[in-house]
């Protein structure tokens, strides 16, 4: 199998038929099969998509019995495809299927094991937007990442690296930062980016916050590694506090009692605070991670029916 296309379904039983039709014509030069995650959608994008795998021999489709988020869908993709390239694509043509071929080729040639894509025009809302770029600083100093290297959702994976990929069984998967762990060996290309065909964006501030939160304490030591220099600063600047109300109270006038308690009780119950929620951040992910939380449970797959 040359390809995989991965494609979380998510509220688009309008698209999804023309987008599924779209590819079997520009893909028909190559094998390849289409992977449909339904991500507990909420119109008739279920039955839409049974409907698919029915029609196109080449096309399964797998639903989960409830809503787990597009990083879930994608991973759940990824354990059901068998191409030597993987590709995640949105369900909503905002990226051509066309372009799959242009992933493929820069692949190919420079022997990438992941290739991204970058737009020379978003058709994005503001607030998206805006959310991307505040997630691609983030990643640049929590992953390592390239300043200049735009994480879409739209790229490429060699068969070898989602083999490594989907060996991560906790329920917070991030494939960009798994991605990351596994190589550097990475290239980019430039692709067309259209305005969405049907309906609204999915994206929340909620969704980014949630997105920011997992790749903070999940796949990135540095928020221990930056509260210990602050903790370090603030015990040094709680002892020279003391220091100074002692002098003063040496050579006058006295300091008042509850001035250095307070003082003391500040500093100390700041930093244990800090700690503390710090700490109880990674506790609370690791817990959840041992604690038998899937990624996704499926509820209807159609290669098990065949």
């Amino acid at each position: 199998m040359k390809l995989s296309v991965i494609i979380p379904v998510y509220n688009s039983e309008k698209t999804i038929g023309f987008l599924v039709e779209k590819l079997q014509n520009t893909l028909a030069e190559i094998t390849f099969e289409i992977v449909l995650v339904n991500d507990a959608s909420r119109d008739g994008s279920e039955r839409v998509g049974m409907q698919l795998a029915e029609a196109y021999p080449n096309v399964r489709f797998i639903s989960l019995r409830r809503n787990y988020g597009e990083f879930n869908a994608v991973m759940c993709g990824l354990n059901w495809a068998y191409g030597d390239y993987c590709v995640m694509i949105d369900d909503d043509f905002q990226n051509p299927p066309e372009e799959i071929l242009k992933l493929i080729e820069v692949a190919e040639r420079g022997d990438y094991d992941v290739v991204y894509t970058y737009y020379a025009k978003k058709q994005h809302s503001v607030s998206r937007n805006l959310g991307s770029k505040l997630v691609n600083w983030i990643t640049s100093y929590l992953l390592n990442k390239p300043k200049d290297l735009y994480l879409s959702s739209f790229k490429l994976i060699r068969k070898e690296v989602v083999q490594e990929v989907i060996k991560y069984q906790g329920p917070y998967p991030y494939i960009d930062g798994l991605v990351f762990r596994i190589t550097k060996n990475i290239g980019t290309v430039q692709v067309t980016h259209l305005k969405r065909e049907e309906g609204i964006s999915n994206y929340t501030w909620r969704k980014l916050i949630s997105l920011f939160l997992n790749i903070l304490f999940c796949y990135s030591s540095l928020p221990i590694r930056v509260f210990m220099p602050i903790g370090l600063g603030m015990f040094l600047l709680g002892f020279l506090l003391l220091c100074y109300l002692t002098i003063q109270w040496v050579i006058g006038p006295d300091p008042k009692g509850w001035q250095v308690v307070t003082a003391t009780f500040i500093l100390i119950g700041g930093i244990q605070c800090t700690l503390l929620s710090v700490l109880g951040e990674y506790i609370g992910k690791s817990f959840m991670a041992q604690s038998g939380q899937p990624q996704y449970v499926i509820k209807y797959n159609s290669e098990q029916t065949i």
